[in-house]
């Protein structure tokens, strides 16, 4: 535990709540270009150019998602990048079949998992104090934990990945099980979605599908 203290924790407040400050200056909020790239225009994609994403630009995307909040700082995701042959036939084995050709044409495919003992970590991520006990023996709480936080984390870095100038196409149709069996057997990491990731062929795209207003979801109390 390397928490600050006194004089030291005081400056590092002020500066953190200065540099919010400066943020928000700089650009009280997004364009509308910008929110229809991340949001209200992006689009899930299905097929994929042959033009190869950059590892330094998967490090951009998860140097920006990795700055999302998660309770306690948790941060209990983690990202596999699947990107050789070898690697995507083995993933081909929990795809339905619908998905595989989806899978194998994508320059990358994420698998976004989290890890079940991320809060042997807290020390490290949330020095103010010991959270550890309220984690330690307590497999279900731990996994509902996980399995939030990773999700948020992952919906970070889709966006992440749409700001910095990528397409993404997230993945469900897959067994979880033989996910975990061949690529995170003995471990403590679990699946939750596949990701693909690169520059989309927008031939394949069909109609944007309805979403519901804001009665329909939305009540205010």
């Amino acid at each position: 535990m390397t928490a600050l203290t006194g004089e030291a924790l005081a400056l590092a407040r002020a500066e953190a709540q200065e540099a919010v400050r400066r943020v928000r200056a700089a650009c009280p909020r997004l364009d509308g270009a910008a929110i229809d790239l991340i949001l209200r225009d992006a689009r899930s994609h299905y097929a994929w150019t042959d033009k190869p994403v950059p590892r330094d630009l998967l490090e951009t995307i998860y140097d920006i998602a990795s700055n999302g909040p998660t309770s306690m700082n948790c941060c209990p995701a983690r990202f596999l990048f699947v990107e050789s042959i070898e690697a995507k036939e083995k993933l081909a084995k929990s795809l339905k079949a619908k998905n595989i050709d989806k899978m194998m044409s994508a320059p990358v495919t994420v698998i976004i998992a989290h890890d079940l003992e991320f809060w042997k970590e807290l020390p490290f991520l949330f020095p103010h104090e010991d959270r550890r006990p309220h984690f330690e023996g307590k497999p279900g709480h731990s996994e509902v934990t996980a399995f939030r936080n990773g999700t948020l984390q992952a919906a970070y870095f889709m966006i992440a990945a749409r700001a910095v100038g990528l397409d993404t196409g997230a993945m469900s149709g897959f067994s979880n099980e033989i996910v975990d069996a061949e690529f995170f057997a003995g471990s403590t990491l679990r699946s939750n979605f596949l990701l693909n990731l690169g520059y989309a062929d927008e031939t394949a795209l069909f109609q944007k599908l309805p979403r519901f207003p804001f009665d329909k979801a939305c009540k205010f109390l």
